[in-house]
């Protein structure tokens, strides 16, 4: 199988709430990534509607909602699968989402962030109660996480024991936790046997500062692609090729001893 070539898109904090400067935004980063020949466009939390929300329950949508519906159209426009971050209505309950669009406008996935981070999300999001959402994208499973949720060692292990070789992680990393994407994201990589695309905000919205560094991690824990603290277009590849030699030299997951780790859950 060829390499899945990602993009990882990191937009400034952009205008919370104005979804119309978000799409444009990335509709104009969808044409860049294409062009460099990315088949996976990665898009941050809350993408659509910005994380510094007063009332993220007043712009949350369906999650076939219009929002989603002009991200297929720019996915298909542009022949490149897209996963953004979303406020997801589901009756009452609103979530923090992340969604995946194949490069034919078809949804393939939408995952809820099943760890809440703070005072602010607890108060306006219900945590998900999916831990592995996955799809197939380029000859690889894909699966999802949201930000707070990939520095919990089980949830990226509980992917990694259910074949997600590519791990999609929109994200909204504030200062000044520059450590996450630096060091905890490559050790999760490489301790889980997979790839972690993390695409983060960057900048200051709200009251929150966004630290940037948004990475393309691999199992062999090189980190393949990384932005900076600023407006960036990164671009690294998810090599079928080097996940295998990886997963042959360091068989974690086939030499753990699960039984002796019964009682931490």
């Amino acid at each position: 199988m060829k390499p899945l070539r990602i993009a990882l898109y990191q937009g400034p904090a952009g205008v919370p709430r104005d979804t119309a400067v978000s799409l444009d935004a990335l509709d104009e980063a969808a044409g860049r990534a294409a062009a460099g020949g990315a088949g996976l466009l990665a898009a941050a939390e809350m993408y659509l509607t910005g994380y510094a929300v007063d009332a993220p329950a007043a712009v949350a949508e369906p999650a076939d909602g219009p929002g989603a519906r002009r991200v297929a159209a720019i996915a298909a426009r542009h022949g490149i699968a897209v996963v953004y971050g979303y406020p997801e209505r589901d009756g009452d309950a609103v979530y923090n989402s992340a969604q995946l669009i194949g490069p034919d406008g078809t949804r393939l996935a939408n995952y809820r962030k099943t760890h809440l981070f703070g005072d602010f999300e607890s108060a306006h999001f219900r945590p998900g109660d999916t831990p592995v959402v996955q799809a197939e994208l380029g000859g690889l499973t894909v699966g999802l996480l949201i930000c707070y949720d990939v520095e919990f060692p089980e949830a990226v292990r509980a992917h990694a024991l259910a074949g997600t070789d590519l791990l999609l992680v929109p994200t909204a990393l504030m200062r000044p936790y520059d450590f996450v994407p630096l060091t905890l994201v490559p050790a999760r990589a490489y301790e889980s046997q997979l790839y972690v695309a993390y695409a983060n905000r960057c900048g200051p919205e709200g009251e929150f500062d966004f630290t940037g560094l948004s990475c393309l991690s691999a199992p062999d824990g090189v980190t393949r692609a990384r932005a900076g603290a600023g407006p960036d277009l990164v671009f690294g590849d998810a090599d079928p090729a080097l996940l295998a030699a990886s997963r042959t030299e360091l068989p974690y997951l086939r030499d753990r001893r699960a039984p002796l780790y019964r009682s931490l859950v």
